[in-house]
């Protein structure tokens, strides 16, 4: 492509809307335009890079086995209101009417619809495995849009949906589709890990996330540093705690506390650490008031909390509602002779003698014991992880890190074919339902994200295997009729070759023309200059690592053909 026919329209200036590096260096670089709050327009250069991305993936959903379909958009509010996420799936669901009155919703995702074609289709087990995948536009309706392409309402997406006889033939469509995410995400050159993850709105019993490792990444996830376990902190696992029977058991005290209200405070006060404190808080699950019991240093993961009480909406009960709750002031609070129901992260049964809230105001209680002193109702891994903790498998050294989820798989089961009446005959005639999985990958996201880990001040570096171009030539002297037919067969025989490549043929300065070669990311550029009419040479460098070469033109071709090809698997 002729740079003097494209439209690419970069900016010189960091526009005032964009908040992370790949927001602001694909606005810049002229990926995409803002069309309202959390929908953009792709540009040329932008669409390309997105169907690099696209390219992959059908390889390797092929690969695997599935089948390529495309499912409308728009979906009729009865098929969600039959699998009950209707109103669960929240405000990020669009819902509206058309002309006849007749509710409607923007698709988030597409289990119902799939299930749907799968019930009226598929009705042997002769037909099973069915793998069946699309890419397609998807709305939510974000309540903050925001980073871009990483945030957005509007978005690219390929989802698929597995079907099986049983669990056991499901756990290998759910390993096929690890496998070939993971050979995607290796193909776009991404450093990535797949984590243990909750299945949140989604529903199933077992799910990953595929998390592209950045700095600026939304998420933070967990990794072993000497195993493969990884996982995001919603799912990361604590250790069970060792129980050291051999504490003797002190009687418990009542200790006026005027005021201390805080584990500071208290711990400062009764001279002890916070590894010796529990501290009482109040959630409301679903407006029901609930004492979740937790170390004083520790802090809770409130999706396990909400697993737990198998709960729609959990959130931290206010000052005054404590108090309504409980008759007693926030900061006092205990489980010895409480009015509400309590739950317990595991470590508090390992502790012994610690000091709690005495449910009266400014006073706390020490020595206290769980099961001697007071009960509850369920004990579980209820904290979020710490680097002090140690890997739940090998006892290794945990690290957190910072990461973009770009994919997501997940073991589905059998709720969405049984809400939905979607059964198949077994092999003696007797209905069963579909045991299903669905994997999403955001394939627009994982362009911000590739962006977001392999960028510098000067602008993005793109993998190879996700670069629109895969070498830009500069035309330093478009009157040097010597230089332009140099840069013209150079141009001329790289596209011969397959090699996607942009002639940068502006009359602009050369300064301009490197500084836009940078921005764009582009892995070769391929310098037509002074060089050339004097030593008969090109400048080629390279933009993973700034290194530069001069060659004979001769050698130009074979050298970034070359290049190409080994960095695409």
């Amino acid at each position: 492509m002729r740079y003097s026919q494209s439209l690419l329209p970069t900016l010189k200036e960091n526009p005032a809307e964009a908040e992370v590096v790949s927001h602001r260096l694909m606005l810049r670089a002229g990926f995409m335009r803002k069309l309202t709050s959390g929908i953009y327009t792709y540009l040329p250069y932008g669409l390309a890079a997105i169907r690099k991305v696209e390219e992959i993936v059908r390889e390797e959903m092929n690969r695997a086995g599935a089948q390529e379909l495309l499912m409308p958009m728009v979906q009729p509010a009865d098929l969600w209101q039959e699998s009950g996420r209707y109103e669960k799936y929240g405000p990020e669901l669009l819902r509206f009417k058309d002309r006849h009155e007749r509710e409607s919703c923007l698709g988030p995702t597409h289990e119902e619809v799939i299930t749907d074609i799968i019930r009226r289709d598929v009705h042997s087990y002769r037909d099973l495995p069915l793998n069946l995948y699309q890419i397609q536009t998807k709305f939510r309706d974000e309540v903050r849009p925001r980073f871009g392409l990483m945030r957005g309402r509007e978005f690219i997406m390929k989802d698929a949906y597995s079907f099986d006889m049983n669990d056991q033939m499901a756990e290998i469509s759910y390993r096929k589709m690890h496998d070939a995410y993971n050979r995607i995400f290796k193909r776009c050159g991404l450093d990535f890990r797949a984590v243990e993850a909750d299945s949140g709105a989604i529903g199933g019993s077992f799910s990953h996330e595929f998390m592209v490792l950045a700095e600026t990444g939304e998420d933070t996830i967990v990794i072993c540093e000497k195993c493969e376990y990884a996982a995001n902190m919603e799912k990361a696992r604590v250790a069970a705690p060792q129980l050291d029977n051999s504490i003797e058991l002190s009687a418990m005290e009542k200790v006026e506390t005027p005021g201390k209200r805080k584990v500071e405070a208290v711990c400062k006060f009764m001279d002890i650490v916070p590894e010796q404190l529990v501290k009482t808080m109040v959630y409301l699950a679903d407006g029901e008031p609930v004492g979740v019991l937790l170390r004083g240093d520790h802090e809770v993961e409130e999706v396990k909390l909400k697993n737990l009480l198998k709960a729609t909406d959990i959130v931290m009960a206010e000052d005054k509602e404590v108090f309504d709750a409980t008759g007693v002031s926030s900061g006092y609070l205990g489980p010895v002779g409480g009015s509400i129901r309590l739950v317990a992260d595991q470590q508090v049964e390992a502790m012994r003698n610690f000091v709690t809230g005495a449910n009266e105001k400014n006073f706390h209680l020490k020595n206290v014991n769980m099961h001697r002193d007071f009960e509850v109702e369920s004990i579980a891994d209820l904290r979020q992880v710490t680097t002090e903790d140690l890997c739940p498998l090998c006892s290794g050294k945990l690290e957190l890190t910072e990461g973009i989820e770009v994919g997501h798989i997940f073991k589905l089961g059998d709720s969405y074919s049984v809400a939905l009446g979607a059964v198949f005959q077994d092999n003696e005639g007797q209905e069963k339902p579909f045991v299903m999985g669905c994997y999403g990958i955001g394939v627009s996201r994982v362009v911000a994200a590739a962006i977001e880990q392999n960028h510098d001040a000067n602008g993005i570096i793109f993998p190879v295997p996700l670069a629109p171009y895969k070498a830009i030539i500069l035309n330093l002297d478009l009157k040097d009729n010597e230089i332009t037919a140099a840069s013209e067969k150079i141009y001329q025989d790289l596209l011969d070759q397959g090699i996607e490549t942009l002639l940068d043929d502006r009359d602009e300065r050369p300064g301009a023309k490197f500084k836009d070669a940078d921005l764009l990311g582009i892995p070769y550029r391929v310098t037509v200059g002074k060089s050339y009419a004097q030593k008969g040479v090109i400048e080629i460098r390279r933009r993973c690592d700034g290194v530069t070469e001069e060659i004979v033109v001769a050698d130009v071709v074979p050298y970034i053909v070359k290049g190409v090809a080994e960095a695409t698997l």
